[in-house]
């Protein structure tokens, strides 16, 4: 007979030394090592769970992602945590919830929902896939987030929610936000994406909104590989979400329970098999779910490597700010940074193109802000929406805003790096 504990920790131990041999980074060599703008950050534990989940075999949503819920819940500080297969299914989902025939105060097709127009595009989509009519607002420059203020005028009485993106891990002015949330009556839906363990006021973000989604993609601040989360406080909202996650259905009962009528169906019929919603199938699997509680262990680590990251990046910059627009936050707000982001003032020598092809010569990745102005993006440029003011800032960012990396696999060799070509870069125009 075979003793298959003794055979899965032997698995287990081959899969350590797996990672040894092949999956550890080789030094960084300047101007020859690729500095990503992100990336996965792993070890040999998180290869182990994965493994030893697959050993179990349970291939769809189970054990590890009712753990996982969790834990993640507790990290946050909210009272449920719904995995996901990616954060574009999270808002999706999180704006699903808001139709359901299950609240009181439901939304409808064509009430108004407003966030800004510069954003990611699953952060607008599943506004319109819900046939809301999405209100447009211009954003900041230096904190890339919402202007409060253009909020405030942007509140018709078709208004029914906000969207807000803490753009690049910096938070929204939460504060003005939740006041406006409260006088109208609206439904606050945080896109945390890029934010997960950023704080106002005290609180992390993904816990000021009636939903908060969360995105565990590999660029993002933990993996699942693919992967996603919705929080809430609110018990109705989360029967909705997960009736809707798990193909619509209406079951919340243990196998066996029937003694029920539902709509038209026959007496007793099985519950598992009666549905309440439109729904979708938006699970993620358990495999996944094992590699998150290893990297959620991890990522008071991450958040804390992000943030001096940017320190350094920042103090190695600062001299070059009447060129670039440097980073900035609110008092109350303590980033967790995506990454770090310079925009172009006007008036200077050099064009973004000059400064992007330059850094990526010498193998530093750089990307855009997202989308920009995305009602200049060619799949939305003819939906249906209302834009209050300007959208000046959003259209200066487009052209003139990049991003590079601060991740946790960047090291402080690779950031004196970075500082080094923006100095070569830089004194080609310094007097």
């Amino acid at each position: 007979m075979y003793d298959y504990r003794k055979i899965r920790l032997e698995i287990l131990e081959k899969v350590r030394q797996y990672y040894i041999a092949r999956h550890i980074s080789p030094p960084f060599v300047p101007g020859q090592s690729k500095i990503q703008y992100a990336g996965r950050v792993y070890d040999a534990e998180e290869m182990v769970a994965a493994v030893d989940s697959i050993l179990d075999f349970w291939l769809t949503y189970g054990p590890k992602g009712i753990s996982f819920e969790k834990a993640f819940s507790k990290f946050l500080g909210v009272r449920y945590t719904l995995l996901v297969n990616s954060g574009s299914s999270a808002n999706l989902l999180a704006l699903a919830a808001l139709k359901s025939a299950k609240l009181t105060n439901q939304l409808h097709d064509g009430d108004e929902i407003i966030t800004p127009a510069l954003t990611f595009p699953t952060t607008l989509a599943p506004i319109l896939q819900n046939n809301f009519m999405p209100v447009f607002v211009d954003i900041e420059l230096g904190t890339y987030n919402v202007m409060p203020e253009r909020l405030i005028e942007a509140v018709s009485p078709r208004t029914r929610a906000i969207v807000v993106p803490h753009t690049l891990g910096n938070p929204c002015q939460m504060d003005v936000i939740m006041n406006l949330v409260k006088d109208y009556d609206l439904f606050l839906i945080e896109d945390n994406c890029d934010a997960l363990g950023a704080e106002y006021d005290g609180n992390f973000t993904g816990t000021f909104g009636h939903l908060s989604t969360m995105s565990f993609y590999p660029a993002h601040h933990m993996t699942l590989g693919e992967g996603g989360a919705v929080c809430t406080n609110n018990p109705q909202l989360q029967k909705i979400l997960v009736s809707l996650r798990d193909w619509g259905r209406d079951c919340w009962c243990p196998p066996g329970k029937s003694n029920w009528q539902l709509g038209d169906l026959p007496f007793g019929y099985d519950h598992k098999y009666i549905y309440s919603h439109i729904g979708y199938n938006l699970k993620a699997i358990d495999p996944q779910a094992a590699i998150g509680i290893v990297q959620l262990k991890k990522l008071p680590e991450f958040i804390d490597r992000r943030r001096k990251n940017y320190s350094l990046l920042y103090e190695g910059l600062k001299r070059y700010e009447n060129f670039f627009i440097l980073p900035n936050h609110y008092p109350k707000a303590c980033p967790s940074w995506f990454c770090f982001v310079l925009t172009l003032r006007e008036g200077i020598p050099f064009t973004r193109n000059d400064c992007v092809r330059f850094l990526q010569e010498h193998f530093i990745e750089t990307r855009m802000l997202f989308a920009g102005n995305i009602l200049k993006q060619p799949g939305y440029q003819n939906i249906p929406h209302r834009v209050v003011g300007n959208l000046n800032n959003t259209d200066f960012v487009m052209n003139n805003t990049f991003f590079f990396g601060v991740y946790p696999g960047i090291t402080s060799d690779m950031i004196s790096y970075i500082i080094d070509i923006f100095d070569k870069f830089m004194s080609r125009y310094l007097r």
